[in-house]
């Protein structure tokens, strides 16, 4: 089955127009100062209000203030939130959009805790410790398999045109997450890159 993708990382309203037409069911606004793919709300806001109305815009955010982030959802009308840092299960929950909770996880005794969480979906993210995503690590995809047995997986990190088949044969996913693998700089996503993403997942999962 072809997984949902999430196309992460739009700064500019071009790159959005090109994620929604290439086939992209959701797009990633990062309001992390420290990400070279950072996006103030004001601008973030300016390109969702011309989303077609089934692309989910999800904010992402990195150990934020409660406050930040629903002041953001309210000025953006984002959909979703992902929460990409040391964030507790407590952290997770009381907010009016759906929750995904990002985890970096390396080691099968660090995946009892994901259990703990209350949230829409898991992501796995293949960054290092220090790092939040947008790392091109890929994930240790018999870690996804298990994630997925109790919470609906996105799987992320590394992902492109070409590993991304393998990838989802081998989890399968709920949902992915590409990122710099469709970029040509850190912030500025590649037309070629990203048609051949959906090209490769429309041939192989009909």
């Amino acid at each position: 089955m072809k997984p949902r993708v999430k196309i992460c990382g739009i700064t500019n309203s071009e790159d959005a127009a090109l994620a929604v037409r290439a086939g992209a069911d959701a797009l990633g606004f990062i309001f992390y100062e420290k990400s070279p793919r950072y996006i103030t709300p004001q601008v973030a806001a300016s390109i969702i209000q011309h989303l077609p109305p089934f692309i989910t815009p999800v904010g992402v955010f990195v150990n934020a203030a409660r406050e930040f982030i629903e002041e953001v959802i309210r000025t953006t009308t984002i959909r979703a939130i992902q929460l990409s840092g040391e964030e507790t299960p407590d952290d997770c929950t009381g907010y009016s959009v759906s929750v995904i909770k990002s985890f970096r996880i390396r080691k099968w005794e660090e995946v009892e805790s994901v259990k703990r969480f209350t949230i829409a979906a898991a992501m796995l993210d293949g960054a290092k410790d220090g790092q939040y995503g947008g790392s091109g690590d890929v994930a240790d995809f018999t870690i996804g398999k298990e994630i997925r047995k109790f919470h609906p997986l996105i799987l992320a990190g590394g992902l492109n045109p070409d590993n991304v088949i393998e990838a989802v044969r081998a989890v399968q996913p709920y949902a992915i997450d590409v990122n710099s693998g469709v970029e040509s700089t850190p912030g500025t996503k590649d037309p070629a890159k990203l048609q051949m993403l959906f090209e490769r997942l429309r041939s192989s999962f009909p």
